[in-house]
């Protein structure tokens, strides 16, 4: 009884230190990542090259990374995976798209959405192998609306900082740690990298590499161009600031207006569909003896390109980019 209680113990003891062990492995390696990460943005692409005579490409890059980087495709995908704040890499991504083509194929070729084997087969696998960068996509949006939106302030808070007398690095220090993300993370890497030597300017180009908005590249010009010909930069901040929230008010009245017509164009895209599928539920013989007759395929065909042209420019029409 007692053995068996000493192995139950023993065994418990050895689970929990195991757990305890990766927990710290993979706090280290996410410590060594952000060390890396910051070495990396702040020597810039003069490390890229000068360690790429040491280190053999095969280790660096794997897959479709290098036949992507011959394009200059994986440096713009890097830069979405960047500015999304995903903890992704370049392979995990491709990993997943790729993965993500065959069910794509499989379930095309058993539901036929389009009517067509080939067709559909193609389309489902296409859908759903760029459904992971989508959403990459979808949260690089989400994450720059946010740091957007918290500019203002960030911008009243440097201005104010530097009115009590702190310089502008020290200002940045404080924002760096009173702030919320996604602002915080990003001016936490300029400060880390003007620490790390780099010049304040660099520094802030690399901001607005990695934060591609109108507002922030104001930002960086406003500061780039004090610092040549002097002037009050917490006044200036506090006029960008204002500037910004009317931007917002502006953009706010803009989407108000053109709310009608992005209703219209889903909802011009969605009948069709629903439709289709109802008319499959009710009568299944309909749009099957279309399909099968050759002018039939060329009516779909057309009806299908039609809807993504109709979606496509309507959406082009009501973004009124401010």
């Amino acid at each position: 009884m007692w053995l068996l209680v000493g192995i139950a113990f023993l065994s418990i003891f050895a689970i929990l230190a195991f757990a305890i062990s990766l927990g710290i492995s993979y706090q280290e390696g996410q410590r060594k990542k952000k060390v890396a990460a910051t070495l990396k943005s702040g020597l810039g692409d003069t490390a890229r090259v000068e360690t790429k005579v040491l280190l053999d490409p095969d280790a660096v890059e794997a897959g479709f990374a290098r036949l992507l980087a011959r394009f200059n495709v994986a440096r713009g995908l890097e830069r979405q995976l960047a500015q999304s704040g995903l903890n992704w890499n370049l392979n995990k991504l491709l990993t997943m798209m790729a993965g993500l083509t065959i069910p794509g194929a499989l379930l095309g070729a058993w539901f036929r959405p389009l009517l067509f084997p080939e067709l559909s087969i193609v389309t489902m696998a296409a859908v759903f192998s760029v459904t992971p960068w989508l959403y990459v996509m979808r949260k690089r949006k989400k994450r720059l609306a946010a740091f957007e939106e918290q500019l203002p302030e960030a911008l009243d808070f440097l201005g104010r900082a530097m009115k009590a007398g702190h310089a502008f690095s020290i200002a940045l220090e404080m924002l760096s740690e009173e702030s919320q993300d996604p602002l915080r993370q990003e001016f936490r890497k300029v400060h880390n990298e003007h620490n790390l030597g780099l010049p304040i300017d660099a520094a802030l180009k690399n901001l607005g590499e990695r934060v591609p908005l109108l507002d922030v590249k104001f930002f960086i010009s406003t500061v780039l161009l004090q610092r040549e010909t002097g002037g009050n930069l917490a006044e200036i901040l506090a006029k960008l600031a204002e500037v910004i929230r009317e931007r917002f008010k502006l953009k706010g009245q803009v989407q108000a207006i053109s709310a009608q017509g992005r209703i219209t164009a889903m909802v011009l895209t969605l009948i069709p569909l629903a439709l289709a599928a109802l008319m499959m539920m009710v009568s299944p013989n309909y749009l099957q003896s279309m399909a099968k007759d050759p002018i039939g395929r060329y009516m779909i065909a057309g009806i299908i390109v039609g809807q993504v042209l109709g979606y496509f420019f309507i959406k082009r029409i009501v973004d009124i980019k401010v």
